[in-house]
């Protein structure tokens, strides 16, 4: 016999499965495809539980955003243009989707190489070894000497350097993100974070002109950030600091002069989660309406799989 006591299970209450509520049910399930199936047809296919189901919905609020032509900001952290991703953005743009393309910093210096030489992204471990990262002559003069002779004038950021990259008719401008939100009059704006950049390296800096270049743009994406409504979208996409705390702060100034910035949608995509983007742009500023997504997964799959869906 046993020195331990048992608890007697004879009294216990059970009832009926039937009468529980159960979560998953089979009617939700995935389907299979054929080769030969459809994007639409993949849309449908997918567990219509936890993340598939919100992917789901998700699109059809983007959907009807664009179908309505509501406000829809895209925000993008340089990694997206890196995994070559810019010709859908692109066509995005040129189709009238995006009302506003908001970027950080580094995302001026891929979208000016490309446009310009074809070729971006280096090796840092590399560079970094003897000091040559990030210290391309010609990258750090395209963009400092563009920012220094518009000095005076009242444009930003992302329009003075989208308008050169257009005027000097660079060998690949149609690959180029600012260079196509200027010539389809599309809002662009650059928020960049003073010493995060390999411009801010070279002698050519001009700190008060990029500066005041920078805070132009700020003040252009909370204007466009005014204009949120009910069913609009807010979409970020890869960057995890900069710009869900810049989103905050404009939405704060929007808000705070009475415009009626509630209940949007907003969905982050990234590789993995983090604390900014949950908290900056899925939870806190749908909490007076709205709601906010957040999808996990390679942005060269991801965006793909996204702009297919949207796109016609």
């Amino acid at each position: 016999m046993s020195r331990f006591n048992r608890l007697d299970f004879k009294g216990v209450k059970t009832y009926s499965i039937k009468e529980r509520y159960s979560k998953v049910q089979i009617e939700d399930f995935a389907a299979p495809l054929k080769n030969s199936d459809s994007i639409e047809t993949f849309l449908n296919s997918l567990p219509n539980i936890l993340i598939g189901k919100d992917f789901k919905e998700f699109i059809e609020r983007f959907r009807e955003a664009i179908t309505q032509q509501n406000t829809i900001i895209m925000m993008l952290g340089a990694h997206v243009i890196k995994c070559g991703l810019s010709p859908l953005i692109i066509a995005m743009l040129k189709k009238g989707i995006i009302s506003h393309l908001a970027m950080n910093g580094a995302c001026v210096i891929h979208d000016v190489e490309i446009a310009n030489w074809g070729v971006t992204s280096e090796d840092v471990a590399v560079g970094l070894q003897n000091g040559s990262f990030g210290m391309a002559k010609e990258t750090a003069a395209f963009i400092n000497d563009c920012i220094k002779e518009n000095r005076i004038n009242s444009k930003g950021y992302g329009e003075v350097i989208g308008e050169k990259i257009l005027a000097e008719n660079a060998p690949n401008v149609d690959l180029s993100l600012l260079a196509t939100c200027i010539k389809h009059d599309v809002p662009v704006s650059i928020h960049p974070a003073f010493g995060t950049e390999i411009i801010h390296q070279h002698p050519g800096i001009d700190g008060e002109a990029f500066g005041q270049k920078s805070l132009i743009d700020f003040e252009v994406f909370t204007h466009s950030l005014s204009k949120l409504k009910k069913g609009s979208i807010v979409l970020n996409i890869g960057s995890a600091v900069i710009l869900p705390e810049v989103f905050l702060k404009a939405l704060t100034v929007v808000r705070n002069l009475q415009h009626p910035a509630f209940k949007f949608y907003t969905a982050t995509f990234d590789m993995v989660k983090h604390y900014r983007p949950t908290e900056n742009v899925q939870i806190r500023p749908t909490m007076g309406g709205g709601k906010g997504y957040y999808f996990i997964g390679h942005h060269e799959i991801m965006i793909p799989l996204l702009a297919a869906l949207v796109s016609d």
